[in-house]
């Protein structure tokens, strides 16, 4: 199998960046994308030229790791699949691929088709879990949770966190993604004493890293690997209103965005009272 990939090239995010073209011959039908970018690496690495950056871990569409648009669609044009998951029998024989990594201002460029999504680990360190002691686990009858509520937190926490919402999003919003990891625990009975204030803190740091507003074009779930659904988004905005009334004597906290790579602490953290 024939295909032409055409790369986005940049050595890092201070410098020009520009599309890069390679004829790729010898692609099984089989090989998954990233198995053809390792068989185009190696013909760049023997003719001693520098190989295509892309991330990447478990290759099995759980870790969220990979991720990149190929000809516009993040993930590529399979519905409910991750890059790692995609196979070149989906494309056809000759045809001409554009890679390009994800485009929006919270998801600074590192190299080639490598992006930063430490705003996403913000979010989540600034609200997304139970910070209460329960110690061992306890009993799996011990609390009651009815089929339906644990299947709704059950699709809400398959969320991957590989950012292809918000590269597919017109806003660069990161709405499906804040609210997946705000319902998965607020579904729960485990969640629900932090519920309200845990939203406060998760959307003030998404606005603090500058992801834009959601306008519920839907765009997000369309590419979402685990199609997580729009509907974590209003419960988002239902817990967020609440919350801002009841919290409303309670300081909110935010990171502070930083995008260098040191050894050294970079955290600045924001205080304010949220209106």
């Amino acid at each position: 199998m024939r295909v032409k990939l055409k790369v986005w090239r940049q050595p890092n995010r201070g410098a020009k960046g520009k599309f890069v073209s390679y004829p790729v011959d010898d692609a099984n039908p089989d090989m998954s994308m990233l198995e053809c970018l390792d068989v185009l690496n190696e013909h760049l690495i023997e003719r001693g030229e520098d190989p295509i950056a892309f991330e990447h871990d478990c290759r099995e569409g759980i870790c969220g790791s990979c991720g990149f648009m190929i000809n516009g669609v993040a993930h590529g044009p399979l519905p409910a699949t991750t890059v790692c998951q995609l196979t070149m029998r989906h494309f056809k024989d000759g045809q001409e691929l554009v890679l390009e990594p994800w485009r929006a201002r919270p998801f600074p460029l590192i190299k080639d088709l490598v992006v930063d999504r430490r705003s996403f680990d913000r979010i989540i360190s600034s609200g997304g879990y139970i910070s209460v002691s329960t110690g061992s686990a306890p009993d799996g009858n011990a609390i009651l949770v009815p089929k339906e509520s644990a299947d709704r937190a059950m699709d809400a926490a398959a969320c991957i966190g590989c950012g292809a919402c918000v590269a597919a999003c017109p806003n660069a919003s990161a709405a499906l993604f804040t609210g997946a990891k705000i319902a998965h625990l607020g579904i729960l009975p485990q969640g629900k004493p932090e519920r309200d204030i845990r939203a406060l803190r998760m959307v003030a740091q998404m606005n603090t890293e500058g992801f834009g507003g959601c306008t519920n074009i839907g765009e997000c779930t369309g590419v979402c690997p685990k199609e997580i659904p729009l509907e974590v988004i209003a419960a988002m905005n239902r817990d967020y209103l609440r919350g801002s009334w009841r919290e409303r004597d309670n300081l909110v906290t935010t990171i502070r965005p930083f995008t260098e790579w040191s050894t050294g602490s970079k955290l600045q953290v924001d205080s304010r009272s949220d209106d």
